[in-house]
């Protein structure tokens, strides 16, 4: 647990200054944001949004996978999600290595051989990101007149860009 102080003890100071207590679950403003995991990014901030706004869903590379589309179902159809905005951002790793080169910088670092994993690298993030929208439009699964938008983030200035 010793490794964890720090993240206890942050916990007591958050819980002395607690407010979410009747938050519901639901996203309150209808949005849930497919982002990437880096820390760099604050998503909830990011569009001015506070906890209990949105559903925030992370991964590396913000890559619209079978778990975040299985996610958006339960989101459109139980947790009042009826927009999704699709949001990788600039200086991604996963944007700028190939699988192979990630794979390889893996086994370097770790001897962990992870070929048997897809990291979905992209050597084109515009074209992908354009994918992913398309990927959430057309599901099936997802509720009717769920609206999507894609936007690169910027990292180093905060601007959020629309895709066309």
């Amino acid at each position: 647990m010793d490794k964890f102080d720090d993240l206890l003890v942050a916990n007591k100071e958050f819980v002395s200054h607690f407010t979410s207590e009747n938050l519901t679950g639901q996203a309150m403003k209808g949005l849930a944001i497919v982002t990437c995991m880096d820390s760099r990014i604050d998503p909830l901030r990011i569009v001015g949004m506070h906890a209990g706004d949105a559903k925030i869903l992370r991964n590396a590379g913000a890559r619209v996978t079978s778990d975040v589309l299985r996610t958006l179902a339960l989101a459109t159809h139980l947790l009042g999600v009826n927009r999704v905005l699709v949001m990788p951002h600039t200086d991604c790793r996963m944007a700028s290595i190939d699988e192979a080169g990630i794979h390889q910088a893996i086994l370097d670092k770790s001897g962990i051989d992870t070929r048997s994993l897809d990291f979905q690298t992209t050597s084109d993030q515009l074209a992908s990101l354009r994918k992913d929208v398309i990927r959430v439009e057309s599901n099936p699964y997802l509720a009717q007149g769920v609206r999507v938008m894609g936007a690169v983030y910027d990292v180093k200035s905060g601007l959020l860009t629309p895709i066309e």
